[in-house]
């Protein structure tokens, strides 16, 4: 038994050191091997670290090989543009990448929906990483019911627009999971802060914040029913927020997603505007459970099944 873990560990530790050697580092930036990202990106093979150095890149890139690790050797690292394929500054085209570290600034595409990262590959993760006045945040236009998107201490700052289609702070097609932890969206100028068709959606320790001119409609819209997990947040309605009816709603087009866990709990909700809101409103039939949640203004916590203790 002895000599079979020993071939074993040996067997693993063989294909560890295959993997390191087979993946490289790709450096980028002035003086650097590849000059820009989609310079990198050309050349990137499955397991590649992309390292870009701090300055801003007027580019975009697509990313279509998987397991890369895209990342800032030192901040700020600003992506601008133009946007590539009439999608996005990035557009994620493979499973399995993580970006930290980066801003997407000012993406626009013609239909009105460009994104500071599109994601069609699968699973994609995004730490420490800022979007600032894009059309859209993140965009996954394409449904990938298996997939996950994760979001950890990044900042959605004035994106949201609408010229023949709404674009949000975040939209998230059908996945298995989004969620976002420890992270802020602001000031989105218009269309929702957050809008998830995903199966499970995950807000925690985050900020959702409208400012005091943008005309942001819901903070959290959960059009497709879904669990939904909301605790420890602070959620601010402004005074001249899209739509003055709710701050979060789940089930407003129809319920396609299982719906069994609507747990919102510790969460700190201001209301601005001259009139009510509501905070929840819940159109699916399953009961969502509010606990240990503040309010400040005139706010009625619950809208449809579901008790408030």
């Amino acid at each position: 038994m002895r000599g079979l873990m020993l071939l074993f560990l040996a067997l693993v530790f063989s294909l560890s050191l295959a993997f390191s050697a087979a993946s490289t580092t790709l450096r980028v930036g002035p003086g650097e091997r590849f000059p820009t990202p989609s310079a990198a990106a050309a050349a990137a093979r499955a397991g590649d670290r992309i390292v870009i150095r701090a300055g801003t890149y007027r580019d975009c890139a697509v990313w279509g090989v998987p397991d890369l690790t895209i990342e800032a050797a030192a901040e700020p690292v600003v992506i601008t543009g133009p946007v590539c394929q009439g999608k996005a500054l990035f557009v994620a085209g493979a499973p399995r990448l993580t970006i930290t570290g980066l801003t997407f600034r000012g993406a626009i595409a013609p239909p009105g929906n460009g994104a500071g990262i599109r994601a069609e590959g699968g699973d994609l993760t995004i730490r420490r990483t800022r979007f600032e006045d894009n059309q859209n945040g993140i965009l996954t236009a394409v449904n990938i019911p298996t997939a996950t998107l994760v979001i950890e201490e990044s900042v959605f700052l004035q994106n949201g627009a609408l010229i023949g289609e709404c674009a949000h702070g975040l939209y998230a097609n059908t996945l298995a999971l989004l969620a976002i932890r420890r992270s802020r969206f602001e000031a989105t100028r218009i269309c929702h802060h957050i809008k998830s068709r995903a199966v499970r959606t995950e807000i925690i320790d985050t900020e959702i914040l409208d400012g005091p001119e943008e005309t942001a409609s819901y903070q959290v819209d959960i059009p497709n029913g879904g669990d939904l997990v909301l605790a420890r947040n602070t959620v601010r309605k402004g005074p001249r927020a899209g739509n003055m009816r709710a701050a979060v709603v789940i089930g407003a087009e129809g319920i396609r997603h299982p719906t069994t866990t609507l747990w919102i709990e510790a969460n700190r909700f201001e209301n601005l505007m001259p009139r009510g809101t509501v905070f929840v409103r819940n159109l699916t039939a399953a009961p969502a459970v509010l606990s240990g949640n503040r309010f400040l203004g005139s706010v009625t916590p619950l809208e449809g099944p579901g008790t408030v203790r």
